[in-house]
């Protein structure tokens, strides 16, 4: 049960949405690249990981959720490209298991299958690692001097950093604090294109279940994965063991 449990809050959503999308609302127009940055992921799982760069979430589609259930994940299709999504696309609870991809692919993958570019698994983790490489999220916060530390930033200066390169708007989501919390923990980054792969600007409304699920904290629902606040400090947590070497 527990690993059930885990799958569905490590895409930060919960299987008994999948009733209420059970039939797509039509074809999807655009696809959200989400990345994630592990050090505040396991501060809510109480995981631990020596990864210090941004590593994927997902690559979703902003329609559709569990297109095709009948369609089982293989790992064997993409077998040439293992090495990769074990590093870049990896299941930070459990490093070994393929149930993280598995689940991505049931839930997200199966709905970007109805393009043409995106319609078998091989395609559609290719093109996801391909996104990912192009939109480098650890170059350009390293590049703006953006870095995992114990300083706080502003969110102006994260958002301007990242829009400015990309030349559109992205979604910035962040670790909210609890009650009287001084300062919010950058979380997960989406950045959007369209059936092209063009960037274009990332939907911010809460109507997008899809592209802004929830992240809770050690399954206590006290901290919430979202939209950041733009009068609060963030903060970027570095990797304990390595954090001398930002």
């Amino acid at each position: 049960m527990r690993s059930i449990a885990v799958a569905v809050l490590f895409c930060a959503g919960f299987f008994h949405l999948s009733s209420v999308f059970a039939h797509p609302r039509g074809e999807w127009t655009s696809l959200i690249i989400t990345q994630h940055w592990p050090q505040a992921f396991c501060s809510l799982e109480h995981c631990k990981t020596n990864i210090s760069y941004w590593t994927l979430h997902g690559l979703w589609p902003n329609t559709g959720i569990m297109c095709n259930t009948s369609w089982h994940f293989n790992a064997s299709l993409i077998k040439d490209i293992m090495p990769e999504m074990e590093k870049f696309w990896p299941d930070l609870l459990k490093p070994s298991s393929p149930k993280f991809w598995k689940y991505e692919w049931l839930k997200h993958g199966t709905c970007a299958a109805k393009a043409e570019s995106l319609n078998s698994q091989h395609k559609y983790f290719s093109k996801a690692l391909e996104l990912y490489h192009k939109f480098d999220l650890n170059s350009v916060l390293g590049n703006n001097k953006i870095v995992p530390s114990e300083e706080h930033y502003t969110f102006d200066v994260i958002e301007t950093a990242i829009a400015s390169f990309y030349g559109v708007k992205p979604k910035i989501q962040c670790i909210h604090p609890q009650k009287g919390g001084q300062f919010q923990t950058l979380g997960q980054i989406e950045i959007c294109v369209d059936r092209d792969f063009q960037l274009i600007d990332c939907e911010k409304s809460i109507k997008e279940i899809w592209s802004n699920e929830i992240l809770s904290g050690s399954l206590s629902g006290q901290s919430v994965l979202s939209v950041c606040d733009h009068s609060m400090p963030v903060y970027y947590p570095p990797v304990p063991s390595t954090s001398h070497r930002w």
